[in-house]
């Protein structure tokens, strides 16, 4: 059985002429032909294809595999952030703990400070005291000295 190939091309005029177009001729073609045909255009063309094809599988699978690398390595790079903010976490904290460290030693000190502002400010109210107390006793001495000193009368026997 034949079937009908309209066939067209296009013949060109030369530049003078305007541009005008008619189909050729019409033509039969056997099926027979149309399956040779086709089966030589592709087995010409379809090995290329489909190694074609299986290239651009293997770079389709590539692909996803890069990516899934790159994935992992952004993933790497936010815990690597992640540690380096732990790392100044620490570091802060490290001169938090040595600011207390160096309060409370200021605090013993200045407690021991307190202490001995303490022991002196008893010792020399005692003292204070003491002088009173002598002072007083020397007054009571010059009183009783005074009244021993003032003339008696004699008593006549």
């Amino acid at each position: 059985t034949a079937f009908l190939l309209h066939l067209s091309t296009w013949r060109s005029t030369t530049t003078e002429e305007s541009d005008s177009s008619a189909p050729v001729e019409d033509v039969y073609v056997d099926k027979k032909a149309v399956d040779k045909l086709t089966e030589g255009f592709l087995t010409h063309y379809l090995p290329d294809l489909q190694n074609s094809k299986r290239a651009l599988q293997e770079l389709t699978q590539n692909q996803l595999v890069l990516l899934e690398t790159l994935d992992q390595e952004v993933t790497k790079f936010r815990e690597c952030n992640t540690l380096l903010d732990l790392n100044s976490l620490f570091t802060e904290a490290k001169v938090y703990h040595n600011k207390l460290v160096n309060i409370r030693k200021e605090m013993i000190m200045l407690h021991e400070k307190t202490t001995k502002l303490k022991k002196r400010a008893l010792k020399l109210q005692q003292q204070k005291q003491k002088e009173a107390l002598e002072k007083e006793q020397q007054r009571e001495k010059e009183l009783e000295r005074e009244r021993q000193l003032i003339a008696k009368p004699a008593k006549r026997t």
